[in-house]
């Protein structure tokens, strides 16, 4: 499923600190507490951690570039940044259309085989895609109120962006920026709301804009903290979560209750694997900046310790208290894929029912669905609502699940279908690399099942390298195993089960790796596991698990 902590999050009036002695229950939203000393969810542990799924996948390293000593001094309107709906106005430092076109055909075209015609198909479905209409979905997230108190009327703080169109919005801010340029705050603010249409349009060639917006912003008011907040989210949304730890630190140093940079901090220490590190970073979150985007984290914590149960309800608790659209979406969606992974798809299909009823259009929820309806078995609207999700986004999850499904449904013309979609990953990376996006995760992932072996095992070497986490260990595993390293993968595999994160994913690869070095007894356990965990985890995983359980029982 997609990545959750680094998805964007609806957003908050300010980042001032909260009035003292505030309500829990209306300072927090009726949730009580998300891990501090005031009301402990029932079951919860007290050290809990909470990080994002890499890689839709979600998630998965290139630092940004600027610096934020402000040396972008320019004070006037350029007009660089595009119109925020087609990417018109790009520099060097972006990608236009036509550049985008020839690049996804270079790279489908790379250790493919499928006929050419597929393979140009898939690089204009790319290009339309993000060169499109609005999508406008979820929030900006973050601070907002700093730019809210220092721009003059007309112009726009992350909250209004979170609850109107996106594209809109960021048309709006260029606007009064071009009466205003010396507005630091809606240069901040200009900088979040491209990463968030990179994030929703599955386009990495706005990073660079977010980038030169944000620069702008510091070279007017240097160490100001939206700015570091936004160069934080920035460098997540690239992946670079050491760059993204760096900024958010500095955020809180010059305002502790920044909200975008907590909860960014929490994201990077999950993704460098530092789960003790951010159970205590959620803790403080939660004590200085409850709300919707803090539970969501701390309810991922303590998944990513097998803590299903506090999990769920501190989800539920969100739940209950949100009443913003862009709230309930959100939270839904986290309950969706929550009951997802332990193969519950009623109630997944319940929550995402829930989310689309607050905001129909809401990508990560109708990605959600599909996948829920895959799991139960339901195939035919499972397709329907991929293709809906990767013709508005196409990003490597739900790319490589359709490709799965249409291999698995074998239809005529599904082979080539499936090429299709894998092709387009490819695509995808090198856009995403064009970008400053470290693909390593994402590139790993897909190419070890429906790509180049050799390239699989590289990106996930790499990937390894920068961030040791589940999500990393698991990539790198699964790329030694297709490799035939299976006595080099196993320790990795049992290192990505080790937190007691219930993963399907991972107990498959781990019980495949188990029974390739000859441990048939925990091969067992572990395909078992994965089956009655999440017996819909993947259309094509779930299949082989299966078939490697038959053979070990029948070898018993």
């Amino acid at each position: 499923m997609p990545a959750r902590t680094t998805d964007s999050t609806p957003g908050r009036p300010d980042d001032r600190p909260p009035s003292p002695d505030p309500d829990p229950d209306t300072a927090t939203g009726g949730h009580g507490s998300a891990g501090t000393g005031r009301a402990e969810p029932a079951g919860g542990a007290a050290d809990g951690t909470r990080g994002a799924e890499a890689g839709s996948t979600t998630d998965p390293c290139a630092h940004t570039s600027g610096s934020t000593d402000g040396s972008d001094t320019s004070d006037s309107w350029d007009g660089r940044e595009g119109d925020g709906r087609d990417g018109g106005g790009e520099t060097s430092e972006g990608v236009d259309p036509g550049r985008r076109v020839a690049v996804l055909r270079r790279a489908a075209d790379r250790g493919r085989r499928w006929r050419a015609a597929h393979v140009a198909g898939c690089a204009a479905l790319l290009a339309v895609a993000l060169t499109g209409g609005a999508v406008a979905f979820g929030g900006s997230g973050g601070e907002g109120g700093g730019a809210a108190a220092v721009s003059a009327a007309g112009a726009l703080s992350p909250g209004d962006l979170a609850r109107g169109d996106l594209d809109a919005g960021i048309a709006s801010l260029q606007r009064h920026l071009r009466a205003q340029p010396r507005d630091f705050g809606s240069w901040a603010t200009l900088g979040v709301a491209y990463v968030e249409q990179a994030r929703t349009k599955g386009d990495p060639s706005r990073y660079p804009q977010a980038e030169r917006a944000l620069r702008r912003s510091l070279a007017l008011r240097p160490g100001n903290d939206q700015a570091l907040a936004g160069r934080a989210a920035l460098a997540a949304a690239r992946h670079d979560f050491p760059g993204a730890l760096a900024h958010a630190d500095r955020a809180l140093k010059q305002n502790p209750y920044n909200e975008r940079a907590l909860c960014t901090r929490i994201d990077a220490l999950v993704e460098l694997g530092r789960y003790d590190d951010a159970a205590e970073a959620a803790g403080t979150a939660d004590e200085r900046r409850p709300g919707v985007p803090v539970f969501t984290r701390y309810a991922y914590v303590h998944e990513l310790r097998g803590d299903v149960r506090t999990a769920r309800e501190v989800l539920q608790r969100a739940l209950d208290a949100a009443s913003a659209p862009a709230d309930v979406a959100y939270v839904a969606t986290a309950l969706g894929q929550l009951a997802w992974s332990q193969g519950d798809y009623e109630s997944a299909l319940g929550h995402y029912a829930r989310a689309l009823a607050a905001d129909d259009e809401y990508l990560p929820a109708l990605e959600g669905r599909a996948r829920a309806q895959a799991g139960r078995g339901d195939r035919a609207a499972a397709v329907r609502g991929l293709e809906q999700v990767v013709a508005r986004s196409p990003l490597p999850g739900p790319l490589v699940a359709l490709g799965e499904l249409y291999e698995d449904r074998g239809a005529d013309g599904d082979r080539a279908r499936a090429g299709d979609q894998y092709a387009l990953v490819d695509a995808w990376t090198s856009l995403a690399r064009a970008g400053g996006v470290n693909a390593d995760l994402d590139a790993a992932l897909a190419a070890a099942d429906h790509g180049d072996r050799e390239t699989a095992l590289r990106a996930a070497r790499a990937g390894w390298d920068r961030r040791r986490s589940v999500h990393t260990a698991d990539a790198l595993a699964w790329a030694l195993h297709v490799n035939g390293r299976d006595e080099e993968a196993l320790p990795y595999a049992r290192r990505a089960t080790a937190t007691g994160y219930r993963n399907a994913a991972f107990l498959y690869h781990r019980g495949i790796i188990e029974r390739a070095t000859g441990n048939e007894r925990a091969a067992r356990a572990q395909l078992q596991a994965a089956l009655d965990l999440n017996p819909g985890f993947s259309p094509l995983g779930a299949r082989e698990a299966r078939t490697a359980l038959d053979d070990l029982e029948g070898n018993r």
